[in-house]
């Protein structure tokens, strides 16, 4: 195996939550798809949304899309993203940028396998684990 990316769902935010994670971590969105021009069951006013894109950095590589109006999204706690990082103040950086808007699940904090950790959910409801082996 080569490695294993994340897929990120969205209702009609993925643009939105792409330029946010740019923000946060860098990269470029590429390889960005809208529904426009495809033989799909769409409506419309959703044919602007993204059917695929990809966020491309050092160290980042998430792919998104927005999910078809009548696919059941629910958002849950049963993926998070983790993140390994190279200082303390990267993890404090990273963790008030995803906690705008968003909610901290664990304040930056040393831990018992010595590390300095966090975790967050960011406004899209996307968990993150922010990790820096000390």
């Amino acid at each position: 195996m080569k490695t294993v990316k994340p897929y990120l769902t969205f209702r009609g935010e993925c643009q939105e939550a792409l330029n946010f994670y740019k923000d946060c971590f860098g990269g470029d969105i590429v390889n960005k798809e809208t529904y426009e021009g495809k033989d799909i069951d769409i409506p419309g006013n959703y044919r602007d949304k993204l059917q695929h894109a990809e966020l491309k950095g050092k160290g980042i590589h998430l792919m998104a899309y927005d999910a078809s109006p009548d696919t059941p999204l629910q958002h849950g706690n049963q993926v998070q993203l983790g993140a390994d990082l190279e200082s303390k103040e990267e993890v404090n950086e990273l963790f008030k940028k995803l906690e705008a808007e968003g909610q901290s699940l664990a304040k930056p904090q040393e831990t018992s396998w010595n590390a300095y950790y966090a975790r967050v959910r960011d406004k899209y409801g996307v968990n993150w684990m922010l990790n820096y082996d000390m």
